[in-house]
């Protein structure tokens, strides 16, 4: 990836009729750092023709501290001079565009098909010989072009989504009657939760946060430093942190990021084992709930649909993942097999099912 220029444009032929203006003609963009201004102006104007776009579909995108020695890109798609499609992704051994609970992929409905043709030439011209590439991609955008190019698809779980266009207190009324419980006893438990904004909070949040990653209840897999925290912390216009205080001390906490007039995602959470008997996390969840409701915001994806999050009421929408496998006798498809027959095997589900049984 070293000296490789920030922007990247290639000119093709799709085989649909263009402008004689070469300029014109479809094509994509590569970039490997934050567009330039008239860039940045036609990504700013693609985004409102979108009905949800995402915090990484945007040009923010470069600005996440997390991505700091992951070699960040995104590939613009252009019709007419237009942009139509945008994907965002890392390139390091391997490309990786989104996770199973985040794409980070868009396309202009009304030019699907050309930009999902753009899309994946830029991105194989990306990843040059690189020998995994993996992208996921909500239902609503089904990527076809990449089918076509050898990319297996895989249908996984998705994300709970929550329909905010009726109002927090219509969507508090439909709730299932446990988690209305919930969020009460964690409100008479004398649970409260405010914003993060002075520094005070970021130095609160921060313990939190270190003490959850020494859990032994559960594996934590990311390790992130005081200073990307706090970039994060003052990317107000894409982000924002909420504090569950017992007491006054803080114990728990939740992060949400956004794209403004686009979709909400729960990003982050953690909290005190001892305290978590309060419900913090409940109250935490709702009160990102009210905050999108009252700015306006009208999707919530819950980054996940494990129990917990099920138990919200929404909608489970599946995120598909498509991997070329370029490595040698494809062993990351040979994996992902090997894996699939085991969970799949009769004896195996029997004694899971005992081992539920007798717990």
């Amino acid at each position: 990836m070293l000296g490789i220029p920030p922007t990247i444009s290639h000119s093709t032929d799709y085989s649909f009729s263009h402008p004689a203006d070469d300029s014109q003609r479809c094509h994509y963009v590569v970039l490997h750092s934050f567009p330039t201004s008239d860039l940045e102006s036609k990504w700013r104007q693609y985004l409102k023709r979108l009905d949800y776009p995402s915090h990484y579909n945007t040009p923010e995108f470069f600005l996440e501290p997390y991505w700091e020695g992951q070699h960040p890109f995104a590939i613009l798609a252009f019709d007419r001079g237009a942009i139509i499609g945008v994907l965002t992704g890392l390139h390091g051994q391997r490309v990786l565009c989104g996770d199973s609970s985040r794409p980070q992929i868009s396309v202009d409905k009304a030019n699907n098909v050309i930009a999902d043709r753009i899309l994946v030439d830029g991105l194989l011209a990306e990843a040059g010989t690189t020998n995994l590439i993996t992208v996921f991609t909500w239902e609503s955008t089904p990527l076809p072009s990449f089918a076509k190019q050898g990319f297996h698809t895989r249908k996984l779980q998705g994300d709970v989504v929550l329909d905010l266009s009726t109002g927090a207190q219509t969507l508090f009324r439909e709730f299932p009657k446990n988690r209305r419980r919930d969020i009460r006893t964690a409100i008479r438990n004398g649970i409260e939760v405010s914003e993060e904004t002075t520094e005070e909070d970021l130095s609160a949040y921060w313990e939190v946060y270190s003490a959850w990653r020494r859990t032994k209840r559960k594996k934590i897999h990311h390790n992130r430093s005081f200073a990307r925290v706090k970039k994060v912390h003052d990317m107000q216009g894409n982000h924002r942190r909420f504090l569950a205080r017992y007491q006054g001390r803080v114990i728990a906490a939740a992060g949400i990021r956004f794209c403004p007039n686009g979709l909400v995602e729960f990003a982050n959470n953690c909290s005190l084992d001892a305290y978590l008997k309060l419900l913090p996390n409940d109250l935490l969840v709702w009160r990102t709930i009210e905050w999108a409701c009252e700015h306006g915001f009208t999707r919530y994806s819950l980054g996940g649909a494990h129990p917990f999050l099920r138990k919200w009421g929404g909608e489970v929408v599946p995120i598909y993942r498509f991997r070329l496998d370029r490595s040698f006798l494809h062993r990351y498809d040979l994996k992902d097999g090997i894996a699939t027959s085991i969970r799949t095997m009769p004896l195996l589900k029997f004694v899971k099912k005992v081992l539920r049984r007798n717990a």
